[in-house]
């Protein structure tokens, strides 16, 4: 294989008079040092010297630089000297992911959604990105199943969209809705591969603004003619002082975002 040997520059930084030297040399795995047998001399390594690495072909130290300057200090190698692997990302056939055509380093975790019939080689919905390569080929693969699935998996404040069967053929899809005010989360169908379920959508809670804990701090909706008393996930909620009160100090903002059925107040004394 190619390996792309960049060219690494050492610089020595004298030590502190009376520094005893604390690292060892630097062994960096798919990273390359300039001149390493020569510089092995400085064993062990003193305090303040710096040295600069590279890393071969399809990887890359964290910073992403060209070159990756790490110093040696009382607590070792800082920062601590790592090579990771860069995985592309392909556009997927029969299937997709936001991830599609893009790079990724080394434990990253990309969801895949296959069409209906169609399945990953590992059997599940997502693929790691790991020293080696990918854990498992990113491709949606034709799945050869007759195994049925029963009943779609319940969601909690969502249902079906169609009339439920005691059992669906592979390759099967059905979809969901949440009930008023809940946001769906993630594809809004499951697929039926292999006798199972693929993983179901979430409805995230509304938030309920409650007139009691606008009274109690003091605060009331920004917009008078809003007679709004539910926010989605997301949307922003505007409040201010009543009375001409004023905010309290170190209050949560007046511009409240709904998080999966909860925001902070804002208060006014």
């Amino acid at each position: 294989m190619f390996v792309l040997a960049n060219v690494i520059l050492l610089l020595g930084v004298p030590a502190v008079v009376g520094q005893v030297g604390l690292c060892n040399f630097p062994e960096i795995k798919h990273g390359i040092l300039y001149d390493q047998k020569k510089y092995q001399a400085f064993l062990p390594v003193p305090i303040g010297k710096v040295f600069y690495y590279s890393c071969e072909y399809s990887f890359v130290s964290p910073s992403k630089s060209f070159w990756t300057q790490i110093t040696c200090t009382e607590k070792g190698w800082s920062p601590t000297p790592r090579c990771l692997r860069m995985c592309f990302f392909p556009f997927v056939e029969n299937g997709h992911s936001e991830s599609s055509g893009k790079i990724h380093l080394q434990g990253d975790t990309v969801r895949i959604v296959c069409d209906g019939g169609y399945g990953l080689q590992n059997g599940g919905n997502s693929i790691v990105c790991t020293e080696g390569g990918w854990s498992a080929a990113p491709e949606c693969r034709f799945i050869n199943s007759t195994q049925s699935c029963g009943p779609p998996p319940p969601i909690d404040n969502g249902d079906i969209t169609s009339f439920p069967l005691l059992k669906y053929p592979p390759g099967s899809r059905v979809g969901y809705s949440c009930q008023a005010f809940y946001e769906l989360k993630g594809p809004g169908y499951v697929t039926c591969r292999n006798g199972q379920w693929s993983e179901p959508p979430k409805c995230l809670d509304a938030c309920i603004i409650s007139e009691e804990n606008m009274k109690k701090n003091n605060i009331q909706l920004k917009w008078r003619d809003s007679r709004k008393l539910y926010a989605k996930t997301g949307d922003i909620v505007e409040f201010m002082c009543k009375d001409s009160r004023k905010a309290a100090q170190h209050t949560p903002a007046f511009r409240a975002v709904c998080h999966e059925g909860k925001f902070e107040y804002p208060k006014c004394e």
